[in-house]
Order: C-alpha cells, then structure tokens, then sequence
C-alpha cells in the first residue's frame, strides 16, 4: 500500500472534488447536497486514511476486505465507516460482519445468505447496495438487470441486509454516450422498482474519470479515489 501522504495537499484535493462534484450538480440542474463523495482509500495505508479523517471524512471505499482487516486495527480510535466496493466472496462474509458498515457489491442470494448468517452471530445490520451490471465488458461484475426484480423480493426477508439503493460501473470507454447509457439503465431500473414498491433512493454511480455524467443521470454518490489520494502505486493494480 502506498505510504506517506501530505495532508495539505489532501485537503486541497477534497476541496477541489467536491467543487467539481457541486459544478456538475449545478450544470445538471440538481442540488449539490444530494450528491455525497466517497473517498476511495484502497492501496493506500492507514496514514491516509487517518489524514482525510482529521479532515471530517468517515466514510472510506475498499475493494478488498483484506485491506479493511490490515487498516481497522491501525484506526481503532476513529469512528470510521468502512464500504465495500470490491467484487465479494461468500468466504469473506465473517470479516465483512465483523468490520464493515456497507456492502455496495451485493449481486446474488448466496452473498445475501453468507452475509445474513454472519450478520446474525455479530448482531448487526449492514447498509447494502445491489450492484447491477450495465456494461458488456465481462471484467465487470453484478447482476443482470432482469434478474434484478427477484433478488430485491427475496432480500425482504433479511432483517440485517437494509437495501438502500443500486451501484454500477459504467463501461470503461470515451464515448460518454456508451457511459451515460449504463448511469440512465442505472436510474431507469431504480425508477422501475420504485414503482413495484421498492424503496431505493440511492444511487452509486460515476469515478474520478466519468462522475459528472453520473450526477447527469441522477447519482446520489460518487467513489472517488485518485483524485482526493493521488496517483496510485504502480503495483496496485
């Protein structure tokens, strides 16, 4: 994981993002405080995370739940929320239980079940998203949106899973016509269940390289990681 980070240059960075983020909610017409930053922490350490804390941040997006159990330890003393936003095994269900506060990538009743049985022993409940796939790339993961209309009536019976909206990752192209297509489909099936009575007002959608078309198409949140914590480490991946 990437090491040493100047909280200076952090602070600017936070502060020009959610610039960005407010000039494209004004540009689409919509209220900049309907659209929330998720700051992006994987590869970097514990160090970064705790200087966009002292800077008022809370909520921090992991891809593996691996780094969350390296990172908690090292920031026990902050009230920190931890969000999944990684592809998910069953077999990890135990740590997300026990550590995390989100889970963006559920896409299948296997992971809900998992999630649930480990939930339960905890006592806790999770705040969770259904990743739905809008791209034909096969590198991305999530549901298939027709399947989505089953999984939301079978996640009613998991008092511990509190659904609470949808995430995607558009393609990853230039054409913002292709990207804009996968935040709408996002939005549309959103507005779909809505109205078979699915309450699902967020909407996850939309990184450092595409999230004012995001916030065009209605995101509720955007991840943002390079862009708050500079470049990443060439090993990262």
């Amino acid at each position: 994981m990437s090491g040493t980070i100047d909280p200076s240059a952090l602070a600017a960075n936070l502060a020009a993002v959610r610039a960005r983020v407010d000039a494209a909610c004004r540009a689409a017409g919509r209220d900049p405080a309907g659209v929330s930053v998720l700051p992006v922490s994987k590869t970097f350490g514990a160090e970064a995370v705790r200087a966009a804390f002292a800077l008022g941040e809370r909520r921090f997006g992991e891809n593996r739940v691996q780094e969350v159990r390296e990172k908690a330890p090292l920031l026990a003393d902050c009230a920190l929320e931890w969000v999944i936003i990684g592809p998910l095994q069953t077999n990890k269900a135990k740590d997300v239980a026990r550590l995390a506060h989100e889970v963006q990538t559920l896409d299948r009743i296997e992971l809900a079940e998992a999630l649930d049985h480990r939930l339960q022993l905890e006592g806790r409940a999770i705040d969770v998203l259904v990743q739905v796939k809008t791209s034909p790339e096969e590198s991305k993961h999530g549901l298939a949106p027709e399947a989505l209309p089953g999984l939301l009536a079978a996640l009613r019976r998991f008092d511990t899973l509190r659904v609470g909206g949808l995430m995607t990752i558009a393609t990853h192209t230039d054409d913002e016509t292709e990207v804009r297509r996968c935040f709408r489909q996002l939005r549309e099936l959103r507005d779909a269940m809505a109205a078979a009575g699915h309450d699902l007002p967020r909407l996850s959608m939309g990184m450092s390289g595409d999230f004012a078309l995001a916030i065009a198409e209605g995101a509720t949140e955007v991840r943002i990681g390079s862009a708050i914590f500079g470049a990443r480490p060439a090993t990262a991946g």
